[in-house]
This record gives C-alpha cells, structure tokens and sequence, in this order.
C-alpha cells in the first residue's frame, strides 16, 4: 500500500482527470490525500466532487486550506509537510511501501504504481541508499549519470534536481529528509523544490539524490491546463488563476478522448 499526496488549487476539470487516471492506471492498493489549497473559484463544485469521492470511498481526507491556514506562504509546501506529519502519526506508517507528491495537472499511465514499486525494490537489492526521489526522465533532472544495471527494468539516470510534479519517495521520508522551513517560503508561490534539492543534497553530502527513469510515469498536462505558480509568479497585477475556458473544455472532454488526446500530443508528452 501506498499513499498519494494531491495539492490542488482550482483547475477541477483536471483534477478529476487526475484522479480518473489514477482510479483506472493503477494496479496497487493506495489512499489518496487531498489538499484543496486556496481554491477561489467553483468552491461549491470543489465540495460537492470531493463529497461524492469521500463518501465513496475514494479518498481518505479532504483538507481545504485558507491563505491564513498556510501561513501566507507557499501552499504546496505547507500541505506537504502536513501530510509529513500525518503519516509519521500513524501507527502503520512502516507498512506504507512508499509515498507519492501529485501535482494535479499530472495524468499518471498505466501501472505507474506497479513501475514505483519495482523501482524501490530494485534500488534496495543494488544498495543505492542515497536516492531519496524515484522520478522520470527528463523531468527537470540535471547532471544525470547512467547507471550500469536496469531499475524496474528499463534504464535510468540518477542526478540532482527534478520537478516535484511526481515524486516518489521513501516512507521516512520526513524522517529521514526532514520538513521545510515554512519560514522560508512566506510570500512564495514557488520554491518547494528548489528547498528540499539543498535539504536532500546535504543529506548526501554532495552525492545523487534522485533516480529519473526512462518511461512516462505521468503526463504534464500544465501548458493545457494553465500554471497557476506560473501565473501568480510571473505577474503581480493579475492574479486570476481561475482558467476558466481550460478548465470547462477539459471537464467537457471525456476521459478516453482526453488521455489519446495527451498522449499523441508530442509537445506535451515530451514535455517532463
């Protein structure tokens, strides 16, 4: 079993693309987290999908969190470090084979989970301890090395950096890595990243922290859905993050005609 951490911030008509995705392309037992972070606009649509998932079964907790519930920081980050929390608290955390940071414009294919698990797997058996990240290529990773052997059986890279998108981590993770300093982040719409790349590199002082594997464990959907860190970073006079036209045209699309449409997009599905 393992757990999925999703931060959302409106853009619903993907989030519930997201998690159709994960509903239909994953093979292992998993509780989804959901952490709804300053959602300003189709709040009452929010509630009502994220009722239907809880009241189903779908989903294991809905946090909804306010610009004063996150300190006036970076939202992403807090609500990860309270997920951290939750899941050191829990009397079974041992049994959780490993976690999982979904942003929610991020559409996983099939038996992404079963791949994450291999790759854990594989990683123990070669004793490469120092990897704190399973990712995939490219995904942000910088100063890649090939490794001599196969991880989940296909190639792979290990490096530093990688976009937080998907990441797959240990269970002790926050033991092990530790917390961010929300301190740090006041004012931020970006950043989380950036923070644990210094945290993790520490750790090893200066080795390889994250394994990038060649295959598409998620689809970036972002240039399509519209990128609410980019949106809030790159212009302080508008800070409309509703996408409003994006978000109805995917919601309209039906799951099978949006996840070929994703798939046979070359921009797109090259794109992380």
């Amino acid at each position: 079993m393992y757990k999925i951490a999703i931060c959302v911030r409106n853009r619903l008509g993907v989030t519930k693309k997201c998690i159709e995705a994960i509903k239909r392309h994953s093979v292992l037992e998993n509780q989804i987290y959901i952490f709804d972070n300053l959602t300003d606009y189709r709040v009452r649509d929010h509630f009502e999908y994220f009722c239907k998932l809880h009241s189903k079964g779908m989903i294991c907790q809905y946090v909804v969190n306010s610009k004063q519930s996150t300190y006036n920081a970076f939202s992403k980050a807090v609500a990860l470090n309270h997920f951290g929390l939750m899941h050191e608290m829990d009397p079974l955390n041992k049994e959780t084979d490993f976690l999982v940071f979904l942003d929610n414009d991020i559409i996983v294919t099939p038996q992404w989970d079963k791949i994450i698990s291999m790759a854990w797997k594989d990683l123990d058996k070669h004793k490469l301890k120092s990897i704190k990240v399973v990712g995939q290529l490219p995904g942000g990773i910088k100063f890649k090395k090939p490794i001599r052997f196969t991880i989940a059986g296909m190639k792979a890279k290990i490096g530093k950096f990688g976009g937080s998108g998907l990441w797959a981590v240990k269970s002790d993770f926050f033991k092990d890595v530790g917390y961010l300093d929300i301190s740090k982040l006041v004012g931020k719409n970006k950043q989380h990243d950036q923070h644990y790349w210094k945290k993790m590199d520490k750790k090893n002082n200066g080795r390889e922290y994250i394994i990038g594997l060649e295959t598409k464990l998620g689809i970036h959907v972002g240039k399509m859905a519209g990128s609410v860190c980019n949106r809030l970073h790159s212009s302080k006079l508008n800070n409309d993050i509703s996408f409003k036209e994006a978000d109805k045209n995917i919601e309209e699309l039906k799951f099978d005609d949006f996840y070929n449409y994703i798939i046979n997009d070359k921009g797109m599905f090259n794109d992380w």
